[in-house]
């Protein structure tokens, strides 16, 4: 049940949010809004207000925002084309289709907003849990239950600064003061080359001394100012590590087999219902970065598709033919069918896994 409803939630918030920066700017920019649809298919639900059409269709896999005029060859009453999208100005279109991603990213930056402020940061105490043996640390001194106060008179907050010190150190002795019961130690210490995996699975070189922490956490309290900067901050590392999985799966670093669809999108997000609203929160952030994204791919029939034919007719001065847009579309909803088998597929495979 716990599936269903974070399902039900987490696919009903995305979609309404970036349908809402569609249906916003068109009616900023006056261009008429037939239908709002959350969902595809058979209409559940349906209300007319003016001239749009708000429905709650029957399939939660999607929704649309219908203009008028959407279409280059759709036939208009006389009164209907100062309202149509296609006789608007090539970038207010680009607007109104950038709008639905761009919704997406400030909804992550919202919530990163709200759980920051309200929740604080939790940060990774630089306590050492554990020195492997023959590593750097162990050869300095350091020990289990040691806390990094400052590496070469740099204050160290979390374990995060300490790791990112270390890694940049280009190999370089650095000197650790360190609190050891009630003693305050000045440790030099000389990380090491070794190569270890990335997230991707991938061998990278990277400086390390040969430690673990303990595990142990601290909550920071921050300000409105500081809140948003780290929501910033956090969607901008989503947004790279996402972009970067999607080059590394068609480089072929990542098997396709990680990729998972609805059945994946609702087992994690009755594990975040679960776990809490907060976890669930940050869970709906992590996938609207992830459908902004792929949405922004140039793809015929996604808004990044859509943009690119829009930026064509820009430079050329004319829109790109209907021929040519027809046979892109139909190659684009071809790709899409298939991927959407592919990630039905992996999504049942791991039930036999």
């Amino acid at each position: 049940m716990s599936f269903a409803i974070g399902l039900i939630i987490v696919l009903g918030v995305l979609i309404f949010v970036h349908e809402l920066g569609h249906f916003l700017c068109a009616k900023a920019f006056g261009v008429g809004v037939e239908k709002f649809s959350l969902g595809f298919g058979p209409k559940i639900l349906s209300k007319i207000i003016g001239r749009t059409d708000y429905r709650l269709s029957a399939i939660p896999l999607g929704g649309y925002v219908k203009m008028v005029g959407e279409q280059p060859d759709e036939d208009l009453e006389p009164a209907d084309i100062p309202f149509s999208f296609t006789h608007k100005p090539v970038w207010q279109r680009m607007i109104i289709v950038a709008a639905g991603p761009v919704f997406n990213f400030l909804l992550a930056i919202v919530i990163f907003f709200g759980i920051f402020w309200s929740a604080g940061l939790m940060l990774l105490q630089p306590v050492i849990g554990e020195v492997t043996a023959g590593s750097p640390a162990e050869r300095a001194g350091l020990l289990t239950g040691d806390m990094v106060a400052s590496i070469d008179g740099k204050p160290v907050e979390s374990w995060s600064d300490m790791s990112e010190t270390i890694m940049t150190s280009e190999g370089k002795t650095l000197r650790f003061t360190v609190l050891r019961a009630k003693e305050t130690l000045d440790v030099p210490v000389t990380p090491a080359d070794d190569v270890l995996k990335n997230i991707f699975g991938e061998d990278q070189h990277r400086y390390i001394i040969g430690v673990k922490s303990t595990g142990e956490t601290v909550t920071r309290e921050l300000g409105p100012v500081d809140a948003f900067k780290e929501s910033l901050l956090r969607t901008y590392l989503i947004s790279e590590l996402t972009v970067l999985g999607v080059v590394k799966v068609f480089q072929g670093s990542i098997s396709p087999k990680t990729i998972g669809g609805p059945i994946m999108i609702a087992q994690m997000a009755g594990e975040q219902v679960e776990q809490g609203f907060i976890n669930l929160l940050a869970f709906i952030a992590l996938i609207s970065v992830n459908l902004a994204i792929l949405n922004l791919l140039p793809v015929p029939v996604l808004d990044g598709g859509h943009l690119l034919f829009f930026g064509i007719e820009a430079v050329i001065r004319r829109p790109v033919s209907i021929k040519t847009r027809e046979i892109a579309q139909q190659a684009g909803i071809f790709l899409l069918l298939m991927l959407m088998v592919f990630v039905f597929y992996n999504d049942i495979m791991r039930f036999f896994e």
